[in-house]
């Protein structure tokens, strides 16, 4: 082996140690941090407040259409073809294992069908809809643009929905999907690598209310990154459960947005007990 290969596969495996050192340390603070729960508190909130279920009703029924059309063509389609080939790595486990990869893509093309379509706009007014039943009211601005003519107009009401997908993200998630291949083990490296760059996704709404620059939002979620990527996590889990899994996206966000008053409350908790120390030792 020559002196540049060897150089470039130890630079390789170093890369590979330093990955595999960075998740598992990101998986012990996402378990420790609790933010798991937040999708599972969003579920039991949404089904306790029926205000909030009855007011995106239709989008629901659309959503459970859409999750049983598209879950149920992929499986005809492309599910035995994907046994044969999981055969091959996962042995007895071929059956399980292409049932999560179909699973895996059924929720790529639900998600972008969905948020193309009718999804984002439900989920803006539930995060707001939560966020003023616990009094939290936070103003989300819309950003001023120049003045369009008719066809721009109308060209960015048709592109908006498409402008709420990250290239990146899908691109993350299609390209790590055989991680399922690997049982067990593979699909919770799955969950994980994904649910760190989801669960952000998930308070876009709040960080555009409080005015955050890119660079602060990146600092904000890197002081979370294990709660984002556990809250991530979970999330994704239960949108791969077949049927109902496209329902839980709505249910996700009620939790984001508990989670988003929970950081509110505790910063002006934070603010007023700053004032009272300086209060104090002006007093003094």
């Amino acid at each position: 082996m020559s002196s540049s290969s060897s150089s470039t596969v130890t630079r390789l495996t170093a890369a590979l140690e330093q990955q595999a050192l960075e998740v598992l340390s990101v998986s012990r603070d996402a378990v420790l941090s609790g933010g798991w729960w937040y999708p599972i508190q969003g579920i039991l909130y949404f089904l306790s407040h029926t205000s909030l279920s009855a007011s995106i009703l239709p989008v629901i029924l659309k959503l459970c259409i859409t999750g049983v059309g598209i879950t149920a063509a992929m499986f005809a389609f492309t599910y035995l073809p994907q046994v044969a080939f999981c055969a091959l790595f996962s042995g007895p486990f071929a059956f399980a294992t292409a049932a999560l990869l179909v699973l895996g893509e059924s929720y790529a093309v639900i998600l972008f069908a969905s948020k193309a379509f009718f999804l984002g706009s439900a989920q803006d007014q539930l995060f707001n809809a939560v966020m003023r039943q616990q009094g939290i009211n936070l103003v989300y601005v819309e950003p001023k643009g120049k003045s369009r003519s008719f066809l721009q107009s109308g060209f960015k009401a048709v592109s908006k929905p498409l402008s709420r997908f990250s290239k990146e993200g899908m691109l993350r998630y299609i390209v790590s999907l055989p991680l399922n291949l690997v049982p067990m083990v593979g699909t919770v490296l799955f969950l994980l690598y994904n649910g760190a760059k989801a669960g952000p996704t998930f308070h876009s709404r709040y960080f555009q209310a409080k005015g955050l620059s890119p660079a602060s939002r990146q600092v904000f979620v890197e002081k979370r990154k294990g709660a984002y990527t556990a809250f991530g996590a979970a999330t994704l889990g239960l949108n791969l459960v077949p049927v109902v899994g496209p329902i839980f996206m709505l249910t996700s966000t009620v939790g984001a947005a508990l989670w988003a008053c929970e950081l509110e409350k505790k910063e002006k908790e934070r603010e007023a007990s700053g004032r009272r120390v300086v209060e104090s030792a002006e007093a003094k």
